[in-house]
């Protein structure tokens, strides 16, 4: 329903219809970093060209603090609210000092509200700050670490930020993962392959549990949330608590539907899944179009909507093509 000329991550679906896509700076510089998709698929800068406007050419010159500077996630919640994870790595490389944060948006005003700041001890400099959930009440948020291997909780009340399960074996990359599209492994020129930690995050359909995964890896995790939120919970209690849930495939991003169902994206097979309640994995929609479904959200008329961010074929794997790969946003009904 949508093509972009930059590499998409991001999706998000407001309660009213609208809709979001983030673009991350990873290989090239992006002219826009958060956009509101219009129904005819144009974009426009979101919520302002202020925001969007730090450029690697002028980084000494902006303040990371107050602009985008490359966002990886948008989630829209039912509050009327569009929250912007901003892991401030540019090129998915070292933090910026005062670029790692959380942004939250008045969808009524479309002005920012809040700015939740990270420092060094929640994001590290080797950290990439994911993707993003909430509790049912908006009480806390959850997001992964993919770059270093964490979960970060967030009270959204006090504001206050804590790292768990820091370099922990569920929120690390699995070392007898092999990551393989086009029906090959997905190495760069060098010969490394992929190496990405803790990604895929959502709530269980109860709310009881937080659910994880690492993208270089096939094992879905869950913790309880009232152990992840105790006041008197420590590193060790909250790692005690960790269990496997399921032997999975390589994914990128899960979606809790209304109805209870957990989709789950498959990059090496052009597709999405979907886990049933009683744990069934079943393919959903597969295409050779999608390639590397990224993120999904679903809007109010039940549809999903899915980013294909191409992975596989940016120069961090194909230095041969140009900076910047054109990816897409579509429209799935399950």
């Amino acid at each position: 329903m949508a093509a972009f000329d930059q590499e998409v991550t991001g999706v998000a679906a407001a309660q009213d219809g609208r809709m979001f896509v983030n673009f991350p700076r990873w290989n090239a510089d992006v002219p826009i970093s958060v956009a509101e998709v219009r129904r005819d698929g144009s974009i426009a800068a979101y919520p302002n060209v202020e925001w969007n406007s730090w450029r690697n050419s002028s980084s000494s010159q902006i303040d990371p603090r107050t602009h985008f500077v490359n966002v990886q996630s948008v989630v829209a919640d039912k509050k009327g609210n569009l929250w912007v994870l901003d892991p401030g790595a540019p090129n998915a490389e070292k933090v910026l000092p005062g670029a790692a944060k959380l942004v939250r948006i008045d969808l009524a005003t479309n002005q920012v509200a809040r700015t939740y700041a990270f420092d060094e001890t929640v994001a590290p400099a080797d950290s990439y700050l994911n993707d993003i959930r909430f509790t049912a009440d908006g009480r806390y948020a959850f997001m992964t670490d993919s770059g270093r291997g964490a979960l970060v909780m967030l009270d959204i009340e006090s504001g206050v930020a804590t790292r768990v399960l820091d370099r922990h074996p569920s929120t690390m990359m699995d070392p007898t993962v092999l990551v393989a599209t086009d029906g090959r492994p997905l190495r760069r020129p060098d010969g490394r392959q992929p190496m990405f930690h803790a990604d895929s995050i959502e709530l269980s359909a109860d709310g009881q549990y937080l659910l994880w995964q690492a993208l270089t890896g096939k094992t879905i995790y869950r913790v309880p949330v009232a152990q992840l939120t105790r006041p008197d919970a420590t590193s060790d209690s909250i790692a005690r608590s960790v269990e496997k849930v399921a032997e999975n495939r390589v994914a990128d991003g899960y979606l809790r539907l209304r109805d209870g169902r957990l989709l789950i994206t498959a990059p090496e097979e052009n597709a999405v899944r979907v886990m049933g309640p009683d744990g069934t994995v079943t393919t959903l929609v597969q295409d050779r179009r999608l390639r590397w479904p990224d993120s999904m959200a679903e809007l109010p008329d039940g549809q999903v909507l899915l980013t294909t961010s191409r992975i596989q074929d940016n120069d961090w794997f194909k230095p041969d093509n140009r900076p910047g790969v054109a990816t897409q946003l579509w429209r799935v009904r399950p």
